[in-house]
């Protein structure tokens, strides 16, 4: 007799966790770009130059990239649930934090922390969805709205960050997080179920603070060069130990009986070129995001509010290619449709080259849409050839792969591109040079997967 309310009540559940998994991606994906215009606010709150805005935005991607895989390694162990739950709690009480933050150092810091509970809400929210929704077919259902959640998050956050800065200052976009973070949490600990714990998955410890000092020196080189000179000591030794960083990354790795980063997927061909150009289109696309903002805020003294506008035509121009990805590429095949997508992205950096201070946004408003609409056509097929070019059990590791190398290149796009229009040309000489080297990097990618990708079914490893 009961049980009507009771199969009533366990689809009730499985729909609130799925909105507390997409709650955990989205409030990850908001604050990927919601903090873009609120960098000129943050820069003359605490006359911080672009350097240290290029801190605000890289504390948090460092640490996201560099723990994505071992706080995927650590849910599978203890439980993704309890995992899940901790990460949420970083994250929101690094947001507040945020708020309160009285100078730039410590704004900085909890921009980390915040990182670190990104890194571990994204590949645990994917381990309780599978873990919730075990058939095929609903499970893919349960992924495409997680993701559409996250895609909307993406648009939404430059608009809502203008908006919140415009009315309330740049605190008050981190002050949003709390709230979600807070609900997050009461519907995981509510409704989702824990995972089954795998005690036998070690925990990389080495491979783990090897790559945190690889990308902290190598990013923190790049950024501080463009204030101090390139021969400066620091610089140097920052270089010098994030070569002997990611040497000793990859000796770790090879030893390692149960690696962080599995450096056999890469002997695939299709694997290391689908991770390869997921962190060259990431160098591109969000190295020119920060240097757009720049660009909108100090060359056209655009207000938070105005260059958030100015962000939703690209970022929404993402969404669409993202439907239809599939599609086409069962017509024209996967790899095609990636290099598609990289070239008209190099296409439409180049078409900005002409860019000058005072440019009407209606002449660059096509090519930004363009730019983002290659990238929103590339990403699901890229994301499905990797995952096709290994064995099934092995596909929450390389997704956890792609994740890092796409966090990796933010990172250093950010770093790079940043250096580029904090150094003494300026913002817009350095636009222009970021816009030529994100060409090439995106026309690099669409060779590479012509050349690199197999034609056929794809071999596994």
């Amino acid at each position: 007799m009961h049980a009507p309310v009771s199969n009533k009540n366990a689809k009730l559940s499985k729909w609130l966790t799925l909105a507390a998994m997409s709650l955990g991606y989205g409030i990850v994906q908001l604050d990927v770009t919601i903090v873009n215009v609120a960098i000129a606010s943050i820069g003359a709150s605490f006359s911080g130059g672009v350097a240290a805005l290029q801190w605000v935005l890289n504390a948090y991607t460092i640490a996201f990239a560099a723990f994505i895989l071992t706080a995927g390694a650590l849910g599978d162990r203890i439980g993704a649930k309890r995992v899940f739950l901790a990460g949420f709690a970083i994250f929101t009480s690094a947001s507040l934090a945020c708020v309160l933050a009285p100078t730039l150092p410590l704004l900085i810091s909890a921009r980390a922390l915040q990182g670190l509970g990104a890194a571990v809400l994204v590949p645990n929210s994917l381990a309780l969805l599978s873990h919730a929704y075990p058939g095929e077919q609903e499970r893919g259902q349960a992924v495409a709205i997680w993701a559409a959640g996250a895609s909307l998050a993406l648009t939404a956050g430059p608009l809502a960050g203008g908006a919140l800065i415009t009315v309330a200052g740049w605190r008050s976009i981190f002050l949003v997080n709390v709230p979600i973070g807070l609900v997050g949490l009461w519907l995981t600990w509510r409704d989702a179920k824990e995972t089954t714990k795998s005690l036998h998955r070690r925990i990389d410890l080495p491979g783990q603070v090897a790559a945190i000092i690889a990308l902290g020196c190598l990013s923190g080189a790049i950024i501080e060069g463009s204030v101090l000179d390139w021969t400066n000591g620091w610089i140097l030794a920052g270089l010098i130990g994030a070569l002997i960083a990611a040497a000793a990354f990859v000796i770790i790795e090879r030893r390692a009986a149960q690696p962080m980063l599995p450096l056999s997927l890469f002997e695939n061909q299709a694997f290391s070129t689908t991770a390869l150009v997921g962190f060259l289109v990431n160098i591109a696309f969000y190295g020119l995001i920060f240097v757009f903002s720049l660009y909108f805020q100090q060359v056209n003294r655009l207000s938070a509010f105005w260059t958030g506008l100015a962000f939703v035509p690209m970022m929404a121009a993402v969404f669409f290619p993202n439907l239809i990805a599939a599609r086409v590429a069962r017509h024209i095949g996967g790899k095609t449709t990636i290099a598609l997508g990289a070239g008209l992205a190099a296409a439409s950096a180049l078409g900005l080259l002409e860019i000058d201070q005072g440019t009407p946004y209606g002449s660059i408003v096509v090519q930004l849409m363009a730019m983002a609409a290659g990238l929103g056509l590339l990403v699901p097929p890229l994301t499905s050839t990797l995952l096709g070019s290994v064995d099934k059990s092995r596909s929450g590791v390389a997704s956890g792969v792609l994740n890092s190398m796409r966090q990796t290149g933010s990172v250093l796009g950010v770093a790079l591109f940043g250096s580029l229009a904090g150094s003494a040309g300026g913002v817009l000489p350095g636009l222009r040079l970021a816009l030529i080297i994100a060409a090439a990097l995106l026309a690099s990618s669409a060779a590479a997967v012509l050349i690199g990708i197999p034609g056929g079914n794809l071999s596994r490893p």
